[in-house]
C-alpha cells in the first residue's frame, strides 16, 4: 500500500529539526515570540547567561530594520525590496513598514528554513496595491535567488537589497564577500544595500556564541567591524556610516546605547 501523500504544510513540518537549537527560533524567543521549541529556549537562556545584553541586541536589530526601511521608502523613494534571511515573522516586518508608507511596494523574502516557510506563507500578506512573496532559496546560490526574484521584482529599477544578520551564517569570509558582490552586481544604479551583523567586539558575546555553536546548531561567525565594512566596498555610504545599529539615525529624543551589532545603508553608484 502506498504511503499517504503529505500536504505542503505537513511536508514543511516534517523537515523541522527540533533536536538542535535554531537561530531564527532563538531570535524569536529573545524578542518575546512563541514560535520556538524547548531546545531553543534552553539554548537561548544559556546564551543569555554569558551575554545578558542579548535580548536588547535582538530588539535593537528589529528597531534598526524599521528605521532603515522607513528611511529607504519614505526619504529615498525605493519601492522594491529583496530581503534575504527573512527569519520568523515578528512585529513590523519589512513589507509592513514599507507598504505602510508606500502601499504599492513589492517585497521578496528569501529563506530556506521549513519553519520560516510555514509561518511566512501564513503571515506575510500584502496590500492590494503591492506584492509580498516568499522564495525558498539558499544564500549560497545568489544567482538562483536573483533569477527567481526577477519574476516579481524589476531589476531595471532600484532595489533595496537587505542582508540582516544573515552573513555570519556563511562560515567562509571570502565566500560571504563573494555572495555580497554577486548580489550587488545584479542591482541597477541607484539601488541600496541595507545590512547588519553581530561583531566580535565583546568577549562575553564571543563566549556565548561559542557555547551556541557547540550545541550542533548552524554556527554564526562574529566578525570585526572592519570585516563588515568590506561588504560595502564600491558603494556610497549614507550618513552616519557603519555604526552600532542603535546609533544609526535614532529616533529624535531617544538616548540609544550602542550594542555589538553593526550596520549601515549604502547606495550603488
Amino acid at each position: 500500500m502506498a504511503d499517504a501523500q503529505l500536504t505542503p504544510d505537513q511536508d514543511a513540518l516534517s523537515k523541522i529539526d527540533t533536536t538542535v537549537p535554531h537561530s531564527a527560533r532563538i531570535w524569536n524567543y529573545w524578542m518575546g515570540g512563541k514560535d520556538n521549541y524547548e531546545i531553543d529556549r534552553i539554548a537561548g537562556d544559556a546564551y543569555r547567561e554569558h551575554a545578558p545584553n542579548i535580548e536588547t541586541m535582538a530588539r535593537a536589530s528589529r528597531e534598526y530594520l524599521i528605521r532603515a526601511v522607513t528611511y529607504v521608502t519614505r526619504d529615498l523613494g525605493i519601492r522594491q525590496f529583496l530581503d534575504i534571511g527573512t527569519g520568523l515573522p515578528t512585529y513590523d516586518n519589512t513589507h509592513q513598514v514599507a507598504q505602510r508608507i508606500a502601499p504599492e511596494s513589492r517585497i521578496v523574502y528569501v529563506d530556506n528554513d521549513p519553519l520560516v516557510l510555514r509561518h511566512a506563507q501564513a503571515l506575510l500578506t500584502s496590500t492590494p496595491e503591492g506584492v509580498t512573496e516568499y522564495i525558498d532559496a539558499d544564500l549560497h546560490d545568489p544567482e538562483r535567488i536573483i533569477e527567481r526574484a526577477a519574476n516579481i521584482l524589476d531589476f531595471e529599477q532600484p532595489v533595496a537589497l537587505m542582508l540582516m544578520g544573515i552573513l555570519g551564517h556563511i562560515q567562509d569570509y571570502e565566500e560571504a564577500k563573494s555572495i555580497v558582490r554577486r548580489l550587488q552586481a545584479a542591482l541597477p544604479s541607484g539601488s541600496y544595500f541595507v545590512h547588519y551583523d553581530s561583531t566580535d567586539t565583546d568577549q562575553a558575546l564571543k563566549e556565548a556564541q561559542q557555547g551556541y555553536d557547540d550545541t550542533g546548531a548552524i554556527p554564526y561567525v562574529l566578525r570585526s567591524p572592519e570585516q563588515l565594512a568590506a561588504y560595502y566596498e564600491g558603494l556610497e555610504l549614507l550618513e552616519p556610516g557603519i555604526v552600532s545599529c542603535p546609533l544609526w539615525r535614532p529616533r529624535p529624543g531617544s538616548a540609544p546605547e550602542p550594542t555589538d551589532i553593526h550596520g549601515g545603508v549604502a547606495r550603488k553608484p
